[in-house]
């Protein structure tokens, strides 16, 4: 089996493409290794010590390391858990409540305006078809937490959250798409 790796515009974040599906659907996103106890493959990531973060995508799994952490010599490390987790074909999840998990929907703190459905209809289409898949390409994810009186609320998951151009990337592309494509958006925020 050989596992391919791409860099991301997040320095501290590689992408490791295995060469099958990784999800079935939707997307997973671990930052601790609390949340991490719902995968061994997470679990045996996050257990090398200098992981900060996983994120399973469609066909992909992105690692996070640590400040000041050399790929090259964690990268080897990596791709071995890596290798015998898929090679094995281990499960994803454990089963039972530790592996039950749902997609989160929008953010309590954002309640929907029923007056303003038909936009936040339009803003999820566009982040479906035009956003994640870019994203995506980037190892990483963006989900939508919320609309509230003209401002977009957006969680970067992945190699996006704290990367280094994630904010240009929401400033620069994603608000002003959106601004483009519906004229009620008037701001993008990161949650």
């Amino acid at each position: 089996m050989l596992i391919e790796t791409e860099t991301t515009p997040n320095p501290a974040t590689l992408k490791f493409l295995p060469g099958r599906p990784v999800m079935e659907v939707g997307t997973r996103d671990f930052a601790t290794p609390e949340e991490a106890d719902a995968s061994p493959l997470a679990q045996a990531l996050f257990g090398m010590g200098d992981v900060t973060g996983v994120f399973f995508g469609r066909d992909f799994v992105s690692v996070t390391a640590a400040p000041g952490t050399d790929w090259r010599a964690l990268k080897p490390d990596v791709l071995s858990v890596m290798l015998d987790h898929f090679s094995a074909a281990m499960p994803l999840f454990r089963p039972g409540p530790a592996g039950d998990f749902v997609v989160p929907g929008p953010d309590a703190a954002f309640p929907e305006n029923p007056d303003d459905v038909d936009i936040v209809d339009q803003i999820k289409d566009i982040i479906e078809t035009r956003v994640r898949p870019a994203v995506a390409n980037d190892g990483g994810d963006i989900v939508y937490r919320g609309f509230d009186k003209g401002k977009v609320f957006l969680q970067m998951q992945g190699a996006c959250a704290g990367c280094p151009s994630s904010s240009a990337t929401l400033k620069n592309g994603i608000e002003q798409l959106l601004r483009y494509y519906v004229p009620e958006v008037t701001e993008v925020r990161a949650v």
